[in-house]
């Protein structure tokens, strides 16, 4: 059924047979911002009506911080809006954002997905959080690479969640980061974008379809 069938992780671990569990498995890295980054947040936080809808946070919070941790990784990793991704009938649906190994192929091709972002839409991190490990499932038996690692993110842009599924094992860190804390919400991020270059380096090319 597609990802937004899935009303919290409960509803995939009982469909898909995952084991999940809470754990810290976050090491932040220090991603420096720039001066142009932090006013531009800080105009948007201050003069921009966010929460209007689910599409103004991805536009101006969510995209803006993902293209931020993307930045240094610009050359081995994509990012991708909303695409629609399907591994069968029971597995489809459309991530808010993926992020992929840059294609050998060019940029209109999407390779391997390591990143799912989806988002709690009207701050319900719960049902967030059901597509958004659908949608890894997806990925992961797209990419048909049993041991790599997924990472997932649920946000309404202001707070962000983290997991990874690596098996048949869902792991979703119990802190929760903040915008309230930028340099450290920006640590995390470079530490998933860091281990989903890391991968890309070490498995042989092969487009998603």
């Amino acid at each position: 059924m597609p990802f937004t069938s899935y009303a919290s992780v409960a509803d995939v671990v009982r469909a898909h047979r995952i084991q999940a569990c809470r754990e810290a498995f976050l090491a932040p890295l220090p991603l420096p911002l720039s001066d142009y980054f932090r006013s531009e947040l800080d105009i948007t936080l201050n003069l921009v009506a966010f929460d209007g809808s689910e599409y103004a946070a991805c536009e101006t919070l969510i995209y803006p911080l993902l293209r931020e941790a993307w930045r240094p990784f610009r050359n081995a990793l994509s990012i991708w809006s909303h695409p629609t991704i399907s591994y069968d009938a029971d597995l489809c649906g459309t991530p808010d954002y993926i992020v992929s190994r840059t294609s050998p192929s060019g940029p209109f091709l999407m390779d391997m997905p390591y990143l799912l972002v989806v988002e709690a839409k009207k701050d319900d991190f719960v049902r967030g959080w059901g597509q958004c490990l659908a949608a890894m499932l997806a990925a992961q038996k797209l990419n048909n690479v049993p041991d790599q690692t997924l990472f997932g993110v649920s946000t309404n842009g202001r707070g962000w969640e983290f997991g990874k599924l690596r098996g048949s094992v869902f792991t979703q860190e119990p802190r929760t980061h903040s915008l309230s804390d930028l340099d450290g919400l920006a640590a995390a991020l470079h530490f998933v974008f860091s281990e989903c270059r890391d991968q890309a380096a070490h498995i042989p090319p092969s487009v998603v379809a």
